[in-house]
């Protein structure tokens, strides 16, 4: 697990801990982005594919591959970027490790309630409608597809009582992008999630804690990371709320 470190954020100045996500190479070797001590975060107001990604080459295996730029959603609705030790990366890979003896069995693990997340890497927009739509069946709702009216009222995705929005511009999600998804809910008697790429506006978020709608932050490997308390419940019971 990567080492957290404290941050504090550029827009509201509030202090947070922050641990960069590890993936796992195509050999299986877990990746972590090494941080740029003393290097200062940036908020992202817009957001470049490109400017996004960093190459970093496995030490185990030598494969170069992209990696999403460590990135974290702040209470206050920004999407906070953070810098990445470019010099590190350029490093030549250590000599392989003599493999380490197995631990002793401790039994089976207690079973899990879900199985792991796969997301779906974010490069257009549609990438980002699968990704939203991935995650939440894996959440256990049934029946999310794409919404045939898109156009009439702003909903993207539909479920078994489910509506969802997903906001996959560069520019923060608007108070009324809130209101709107709030308000098909009521209308259709339906839990409700919305899912933005670069985080909500100061109002929105206010108005998203009033109304009890759960709001996620994406970032560029289509993990969806929840930014309110309704969206950690959501996260952690599912279609049990309804």
């Amino acid at each position: 697990m990567a080492e957290s470190v404290p941050v504090r954020c550029p827009a509201c100045r509030r202090e947070h801990a922050f641990s960069t996500t590890t993936y796992p190479c195509a050999c299986g070797t877990p990746l972590t982005l090494p941080l740029l001590r003393g290097g200062v975060p940036v908020e992202i107001r817009h957001r470049s594919w490109d400017d996004s990604w960093v190459s970093m080459r496995c030490p185990d295996c030598g494969r170069q591959d992209q990696w999403p730029q460590p990135e974290f959603g702040c209470d206050c609705g920004s999407v906070i970027r953070m810098p990445v030790d470019t010099a590190a990366l350029a490093l030549p890979a250590p000599a392989p490790a003599a493999p380490r003896p197995l631990p002793p069995a401790a039994g089976p693990p207690p079973p899990a309630r879900r199985p792991p997340f796969r997301p779906v890497t974010i490069r257009t927009a549609r990438d980002a409608l699968t990704a939203a739509a991935q995650y939440l069946k894996w959440l256990g709702f049934a029946g999310v597809r794409l919404a045939g009216d898109q156009a009439a009222n702003g909903i993207d995705l539909r479920g078994d009582d489910l509506v969802a929005q997903i906001d996959p511009t560069t520019e923060p999600t608007a108070l009324r992008d809130i209101e709107c998804l709030w308000l098909n809910c009521l209308n259709e008697d339906a839990v409700g999630a919305f899912f933005s790429l670069a985080g909500y506006a100061h109002d929105a978020r206010l108005r998203a804690d009033q109304l009890g709608v759960p709001l996620f932050v994406m970032d560029l490997t289509g993990t969806p990371q929840p930014v309110n308390d309704a969206a950690d419940t959501l996260m952690r019971t599912g279609p049990a709320i309804t």
